[in-house]
């Protein structure tokens, strides 16, 4: 039975792989990079991906396409400085290693109330 994208990504978390060590071992790893290839270019075509994205997020399933459409289309409202710090928080969940920024999040937070 074929795995998909997360359930490869799973495997190199739960050995304890993050961040560049997880990038690279997913990277490395020829069934993920085929599933995602063929996934990428059908999705591609559906909508457009600007340079700055492609080697930033991991765009894997139709809705990451569909929330960073969103992202896109709420990015070119007046926003309030709240609203457009969740969507800088809400992109990085879109990233290979979206554990990191989580993590980083939940210590700035946890500072303020101490």
């Amino acid at each position: 039975m074929a795995r998909n994208l997360q359930a490869i990504e799973d495997y190199y978390v739960n050995q304890g792989l993050v961040g560049d060590k997880l990038r690279q071992a997913i990277e490395e790893d020829s069934e993920y990079q085929e599933i995602l290839r063929s996934r990428k270019a059908r999705l591609h075509k559906e909508v457009e991906i600007y340079d700055a994205e492609v080697g930033k997020y991991v765009l894997s399933t139709e809705k990451d396409y569909e929330i960073l459409t969103k992202i896109r289309q709420l990015e070119n409202k007046n926003l309030s400085s709240s609203d457009r710090e969740l969507i800088e928080l809400i992109k990085t969940q879109l990233e290979l290693d979206w554990r990191s920024p989580i993590l980083g999040k939940l210590d700035e937070l946890l500072g303020k109330y101490k």
